[in-house]
């Protein structure tokens, strides 16, 4: 039934956006394009981009009044998440039904994932500290090397330019609070921010957890975070540098109460040295290194994982309508293991990759095309080429039909290439190869200015080796499996001065080739829309839709399919004093992410922002 409403919905919605059209007055001030840099590497618009990519900025972020990122992605056409319980409990993040590893994670440009698992902790990114996000679908190993098979999500940190004050509270006994201040000129800026968030929580089991894990005691979070960033301009160079840093303790279920704890740390650093060289030459010198720590006393085991990585990359201007893109890329991976219970054993492994990058955008009349390639050699698993190649036919000016083709791999993390297993029992493979892909990709794009946008992209995804831990009597890490993925997202955007109306279709079957079985919490329909109407100059009031149809989980348990409204409202008290209202799981529905593990009922929350007028 679920995925006839979605249909229904769907086509209803897409249906009167494109027929008010007509009806929509023109806003006022005609909107700059959106700019963003994750695509290729360099800056361009997202209309001209030929990869498919969303931007959530931070006016959608204010608005939103959501506890944390995750609330936002969800809303994204080909985007899917799971979790394990309330706030700060394990989070995964899907793209067009790959694997949660197979999404390159940015923050400032710095790769964040671990080194060991190769997870990047979502439960532990502040919204607060956000910019915006940008996200691309569709494989980039040909620009960013390993684990772009499902697409790149980038954080960029917050730059402030003034001061900031911001609270809230809510359900769960939910309490967030940051302060900062920055000051941003032509010659040079600096930003500070900082913040906490504290959350009693609910418990993140249930019964059908089992005995081993289910506990009905509250399982909280407390997480305490630091951006900073600083810029200075040297004559055509700006040299820039972030600090990212966030440190929690969370609760989780283990079936003993009162022991279930983590620390965690996650910390990225990135310095970054960008202008002009010459009348058609761009370049951009960086360096970073990124942090993780899980300790994990009840579990008597740790792991840390520190990654260093220098990149080179050069826009050349070959023409006004011709460019070449050019870099270089160094990654030193380091992890370690400790284990105290005698059922497992440490480890400590490092691994090194380098890679060299090309690509070239061209333009001619009606025409946009792309080619791009990238080699990386792994101290590891050994070397991988990507390639990619695309084009762009607009019909006419707001019509264009796109067609992509590109492949991808993931090198394997240093557990499953090294961890001793437990008791022997799910050990690494040091022999293992990495997991390549090849995807292809047909889209249509409608944009008719600043009222109405449309857009459809058909998708088809071969991974090959995909690692598992089913070898032999002890279940040792190997390549085996592959997956077969076919889908189509539809996204349809209408907005005039009054109303705005966003939403977006989903449809995917992710499957495993070798069993014809699905991939586990991956729907096959997403339907979510987004519906806002301002009120006079100070107000303005919205209503979220998320509807999912049911996914395959552990044990063969099917997760049905669910559908969630939230509200939202923000009001402008004053010139420096903002308020923010929102309530979700409006009808108190009960769902499941993860078989076993709660969600959030009916819960509401209240933000409230000061920032001087001077400011805004």
């Amino acid at each position: 039934m679920l995925h006839k409403f979605c249909l229904f919905f769907s086509t209803f919605l897409l249906g009167a956006g494109l027929a008010s059209a007509g009806l929509a007055q023109t806003p006022s001030a005609t909107p700059q394009p959106t700019i963003e840099v994750t695509a290729s590497r360099i800056a361009d618009t997202v209309d001209s981009s030929l990869a498919d990519v969303s931007v959530i900025t931070r006016t959608q972020i204010d608005a939103s009044g959501a506890p944390d990122l995750i609330d936002l992605l969800r809303l994204q056409a080909g985007v899917d998440v799971t979790r394990s319980g309330g706030a700060g409990t394990q989070t995964s993040v899907f793209m067009r039904g790959t694997n949660a590893n197979h999404v390159l994670v940015l923050i400032d440009g710095v790769r964040v994932a671990s080194s060991n698992t190769g997870a990047f902790a979502w439960e532990n990114l502040p919204l607060d500290a956000i910019q915006r996000v940008e996200i691309v679908r569709g494989p980039r190993a040909s620009y960013w090397g390993s684990d772009a098979i499902g697409g790149v999500i980038q954080i960029f940190t917050r730059k402030l330019d003034g001061a900031h004050i911001a609270a809230s509270y809510g359900s769960y006994r939910s309490a967030d609070g940051s302060v900062g201040f920055g000051a941003q000129s032509e010659l040079a800026g600096f930003s500070l921010l900082v913040g906490a968030r504290h959350v009693g929580g609910f418990s993140a089991s249930n019964p059908a957890a089992g005995e081993y894990v289910y506990n009905p005691d509250d399982n909280g979070l407390q997480n305490h975070n630091f951006v900073a960033s600083g810029d200075y301009k040297l004559g055509t160079q700006m040299l820039s540098a972030t600090v990212f840093r966030s440190a929690g303790t969370q609760s989780f279920d283990n079936g003993d109460p009162g022991i279930g704890i983590s620390h965690t740390l996650d910390q990225s650093i990135g310095t970054v040295l960008q202008g002009q060289l010459g009348a058609n030459w761009q370049q951009k010198f960086s360096l970073g290194t990124a942090r993780e720590d899980l300790d994990t006393p009840a579990f008597q085991s740790a792991y840390y994982s520190t990654r260093k990585q220098a990149s080179w990359s050069n826009d050349f201007a070959l023409s006004t309508m011709q460019h070449l893109i050019a870099g270089v890329d160094y990654v030193h991976d380091r992890g370690r293991s400790i284990d105290d219970s005698g059922f497992g054993a440490p480890y400590a492994q490092v691994r090194n990759n380098s890679g060299v990058f090309a690509g070239w955008k061209a333009r001619d009349g009606a025409l946009d095309s792309e080619l791009s390639g990238r080699y990386d050699d792994n101290s590891a698993f050994g070397n991988a080429f990507s390639g990619s190649a695309a084009v762009g036919w607009n019909l006419n000016d707001g019509l264009r039909l796109s067609a992509n083709y590109g492949t991808a791999f993931r090198a394997p993390t240093l557990n499953e290439l090294y961890s001793p297993g437990y008791g022997g029992y799910y050990a690494g493979n040091p022999d293992l190869d990495a997991e390549h892909s090849r995807t292809a990709e047909l889209g249509l794009d409608w944009n008719s200015g600043s009222t109405n946008r449309f857009g459809v992209h058909a998708f088809a995804t071969r991974i090959r080796d995909l690692i598992d831990f089913t070898g032999g009597s002890t279940f040792q890490a190997i390549n085996v499996e592959h997956a077969v993925i076919n889908g189509a997202e539809l996204t349809d955007s209408w907005h005039s001065e009054t109303w705005s109306m966003d939403n977006t279709l989903t449809l995917q079957n992710p499957r495993n080739r070798d069993t014809d079985s699905p991939l586990l919490r991956r729907p096959k329909q997403k339907f979510t829309s987004l519906i806002e109407r301002t009120l006079g100059d100070r107000s303005r009031v919205g209503l979220e839709l998320v509807a999912s149809g049911q996914r395959k989980d552990l044990a063969d348990y099917t997760l049905p399919g669910y559908a969630l409204i939230n509200l939202r409202a923000s009001f402008v008290a004053s010139p420096s004093w903002n308020v923010t209202f929102r309530l979700e799981n409006l009808f108190d529905r009960t769902y499941e992410l993860t078989h076993g593990y709660n969600t959030p009922g009916r819960s509401g929350y209240v933000e409230v922002t000061w920032q001087p007028v001077a400011d805004r």
